[in-house]
């Protein structure tokens, strides 16, 4: 089975390998070279869920409201 590549992956593929990695690491049933790899793969993981949740924190906080509170279009993100 090929690993898909970290930054190819949705947050809901990274969150649930993350998971994965974890109850591996928590087991402690792998050994010492394996569990250092999956705490680097671990550690991508998580960096990419955060950066997923911080572009879409960015985009939450883009979209405008009129008087009324309604949605009334979004405000460009840097970057986007």
């Amino acid at each position: 089975m090929t690993e898909l590549s970290v930054d190819q992956m949705t947050f809901e593929q990274a969150m649930k390998e993350l998971e994965a990695v974890v109850g591996q690491l928590e087991r402690g049933d792998v050994a010492l070279d394996q569990s250092i790899a999956l705490y680097e793969r671990g550690a991508a993981l998580k960096k990419r869920c955060e950066d997923e949740l911080k572009r879409a924190e960015e985009k939450v906080a883009a979209i405008t409201l009129d008087a009324g509170g309604q949605p009334t279009g979004t405000t460009p993100v840097e970057g986007q």
